[in-house]
């Protein structure tokens, strides 16, 4: 009997998961909720639409997004909706309810449930957070047909997988206007994250208004910097999208612009700091044993956290190689004094200190994974950035999670690094890590990472989205929900649906073309910047030196990403020997360096002449070949050498089909006779 039982769970499991595949194959949701049903009743979008919220009171979020929704659908559909919004409850035609008010901390429940009916929508949520969610999920379900517009036929009960799922953006060492940070809180909302992480100072900047310590806007901002109105503004609009707003001071490192507002604070005394022109890791640190830094701190502290309402406070606390440290005696006899027996310890030493600060001021410290060391206390976050690292058996991440400690995941989601959506999307933020529960628990959740050395207002867009819509699914989303190509079909979607929200990830592309060509609309420039890609792992500036705070980023390069559209298409088609559609690509590329010529003596564009010479040759040649059905060794001794051309960088970007090249020569070879 029990035998019996179990056979028929599993299949009704098997049943499930099969169910789930064929609707992810239908349905463009992203994150994919937690459990999906159909039942065929659409519910047509016209005119005559409306909302209304259960209860009278504490509905301002609600409301907010109600409102935003009603615009966002009549934008999409083209519908003249009329009254929409309030109406009484019982003639809604979406109706939302809701329990309590969230107080936006990882103890908030985003738990909600949709049901798309043929006369009406219910959506209802333990919390205005909940509702929030579904809404977006709704906004996602527009589909279209002859007759017009309406809401797929389904029913929903969504929660997330973890607790914390947020985007960093690092407003420090390229600082990022107000507009810039509200489009991406509102592109962060309509993918579930719910964690902005606000990197607000480092060696090229302080970006924060103090009252208290005024010098260090005046003298280490360049005069850009949020005022405290400003703060309070984006910690308002992103309440009001269920966004939490932690904030990161970076110290005792990265403190470069701190020491140039206030030099007696630093660890070589005496010495003129000036905000840093470069990138990299610098040598500028905060002086431990003086108590004046932790005055300094503890003053900038209580003024700074009544800003930022939640419970976190990110210290950074990462990168600090101590050669000031080193250099400065007092500090070798401080340590020798407190028993200190290296670096790592006297940093322990200053962030216990600061841990007791924040503590009293309510908060509670988090930092980058070099603050975990054994005297560390557990109410401390630790932010993994590292992996595993030396002395450690397993990830930092785990590490924390298994010695007490909270933690968050940005291993493996830094995408400055310019890497594959397919690479990130690999990452679980768990893994197969067998845990406790309590340890389980405690791995709160994972974040992107936007480091803006490479980047500007105008770039930052495309650098963020879409890759990262779709890591948010890994955040919210079950943990089998992990197949790439279905990710990448509904991605393209939802990379649409961004654009709406005002994100520049593609249009900003065009004015960058159109600004190094001279403002002229170039299409073999553009087919280019479809096969390119930035190179990676920060390889474009090798140790910080090549581009600096006011070098261009309007280049190429910047026109350019993680992957690019047609090779992504092309890289496809090889691996599935579409000859006929790879002939298409391949006649197309061949005419390039003729097409390009009507732009070639810019010199922004010059320096990509033999880049797209060699895809005409390589293309043409590839054509031939195709076409005839037959290959010889002088075609293959040309392809070779004009591919090798094709390995290197140009313009600090690199060429994403070459590798398809060779695989095509390879069949070529296998499919048609070699001639001499």
């Amino acid at each position: 009997m029990k035998k019996n039982i179990l056979i028929l769970v599993i299949a009704i499991f098997h049943q499930y998961l099969f169910s789930q595949d064929t609707l992810r194959e239908k349905y463009n949701l992203m994150p994919w909720p937690q459990h999906i049903n159909e039942n065929n009743t659409p519910f047509k979008i016209d005119e005559k639409l409306t909302i209304s919220i259960a209860g009278e009171d504490f509905k301002k979020r609600v409301t907010n997004a109600s409102v935003q929704f009603l615009r966002r659908l009549a934008n999409r559909t083209g519908v003249f909706i009329d009254a929409g919004f309030p109406i009484k409850q019982k003639k809604a035609s979406i109706k939302i309810s809701f329990d309590t008010v969230s107080n936006l901390t990882i103890e908030s429940d985003e738990t909600y449930s949709l049901e798309v009916k043929e006369n009406s929508v219910l959506i209802k949520a333990k919390t205005d957070v909940g509702a929030l969610r579904g809404l977006e999920t709704l906004l996602q379900l527009v589909n279209f047909n002859q007759n017009g517009y309406y809401f797929e036929g389904v029913a929903i009960k969504d929660s997330p997988r973890f607790v914390w799922r947020g985007l960093m953006i690092d407003a420090a060492r390229h600082f990022q206007p107000m507009s810039v940070l509200k489009r991406n809180l509102n592109a962060m909302a309509s993918v579930k994250l719910n964690v902005f992480h606000w990197h607000l100072t480092d060696d090229q900047g302080f970006r924060v208004e103090s009252k208290v310590y005024p010098k260090l806007q005046e003298k280490a901002s360049d005069g850009l910097f949020y005022t405290q109105e400003q703060v309070k503004e984006i910690v308002k609009y992103a309440s009001n999208l269920g966004i939490r707003v932690i904030p990161e001071f970076d110290v005792p490192g990265h403190s470069t612009a701190i020491l140039t507002a206030y030099p007696e604070l630093g660890s070589k005394e005496g010495m003129n700091y000036s905000i840093e022109r470069f990138s990299g890791i610098f040598d500028p640190t905060l002086n431990p044993y003086k108590e004046a830094t932790y005055t300094f701190l503890e003053n900038l502290f209580t003024e700074i956290t009544p800003l930022f309402p939640d419970e976190y406070f990110h210290i950074g606390g990462d990168e600090n190689e101590g050669k000031h440290w080193d250099e400065n005696e007092k500090i070798q006899e401080f340590k020798k004094e407190h028993n200190l027996k290296s670096n790592h310890e006297l940093q322990t030493y200053f962030n216990i200190k600061l841990e007791k600060i924040l503590k009293k001021l309510g908060k509670k410290l988090m930092g980058w994974d070099e603050i975990l060391t054994p005297s560390l206390p557990t109410s401390a976050v630790i932010h993994s950035w590292r992996g595993k690292r030396e002395g450690l058996e397993q990830s930092t991440l785990i590490e924390a999670a298994k010695r007490g400690y909270q933690g968050v995941l940005s291993t493996g989601y830094y995408i400055d690094r310019m890497l594959s959506i397919e690479h990130h999307y690999s990452v679980d933020p768990i893994g197969d890590v067998v845990l406790t529960k309590e340890e389980r628990k405690r791995i709160l959740g994972a974040e992107t990472t936007m480091w803006s050395e490479l980047v500007t207002s105008k770039t930052i867009d495309s650098r963020i989205w879409p890759r990262t819509a779709a890591i948010a699914e890994r955040f919210w989303s079950a943990k089998a929900v992990n197949d790439v190509n279905n990710m990448q079909k509904r991605l393209e979607v939802i990379n649409f649906q961004l654009e709406e929200l005002g994100i520049t990830h593609i249009k900003n592309r065009a004015v960058i073309l159109r600004n190094i060509s001279n403002h002229q609309e170039n299409n073999a420039l553009k087919t280019l910047s479809n096969l390119c890609e930035p190179i990676k792992i920060y390889s474009r500036n090798e140790a910080g030196t090549e581009y600096k705070t006011f070098s261009p980023f309007t280049l190429f390069a910047d026109a350019c990403v993680a992957d690019a559209k047609d090779a992504v298409i092309f890289n496809k088609l090889v691996a599935q020997e579409n000859f006929n559609e790879i002939k298409i690509y391949l006649k197309h590329w061949s005419k390039n360096y003729d097409e390009l010529q009507a732009v070639l003596n810019n010199p922004n564009v010059k320096p990509l002449g033999e880049l797209s010479k060699n895809l005409s040759i390589t293309s043409n040649i590839l054509l031939n070949i195709l076409t005839k059905k037959e290959i010889s060794t002088w075609q293959i001794d040309k392809l070779n050498a004009s591919i090798a051309l094709l390995e290197k960088p140009y313009l600090d970007v690199e060429l994403a089909v070459v590798a398809s090249f060779k695989n095509l020569i390879t069949l070529s070879q296998k499919k048609y006779s070699s001639k001499k």
